[in-house]
């Protein structure tokens, strides 16, 4: 995937999203400061979404301690615990949020699943993915990122 060509043409100062987790525990924007966040929006009955868990998966593991984090927001008309069950059979270790409009309303329009926001350190959104990401095309746009 090729997020530089998908970039946010001018990168705005995202407000601070507030969301809670299938574990009852709540992810502010702001908490992440100094962190690279990255919003996925998926859904247990999408094929593309279902490919790219295992690279998100990847991508949480390897930085979550460092400079990224993974939280996913599951948009299944189905229940919260329905979702929860799924996600630990999938070994999903990032946050996942139920999704419903008024995360949509913090965040942005999602109109394919998979899409994926990208917000940088400082809490500025810089790209917006609408399809797969690997965690290799998420690195490779952080790198560069960095070297601008």
């Amino acid at each position: 995937m090729l997020w530089w060509l998908l970039a946010v043409p001018f990168p705005v100062l995202a407000a601070d999203f507030t969301l809670q987790d299938l574990q009852g525990k709540t992810h502010r924007l702001a908490d992440y400061r100094g962190k690279w966040v990255l919003v996925n929006f998926w859904a247990t009955w999408c094929p593309p979404c279902l490919s790219e868990i295992p690279e998100l998966i990847s991508l949480h593991e390897a930085h979550k301690e460092r400079d990224l984090v993974v939280i996913g927001i599951a948009m299944d008309s189905g229940s919260a615990k329905v979702v929860g069950e799924f996600a630990k059979k999938r070994g999903i270790s990032y946050p996942v949020i139920s999704g419903d409009s008024r995360v949509g309303a913090q965040i942005g329009t999602v109109e394919v699943l998979p899409t994926s926001y990208l917000y940088a350190p400082d809490g500025e959104l810089v790209s917006r993915q609408a399809g797969e990401v690997t965690r290799e095309s998420v690195e490779i746009y952080i790198k560069n990122k960095k070297l601008n």
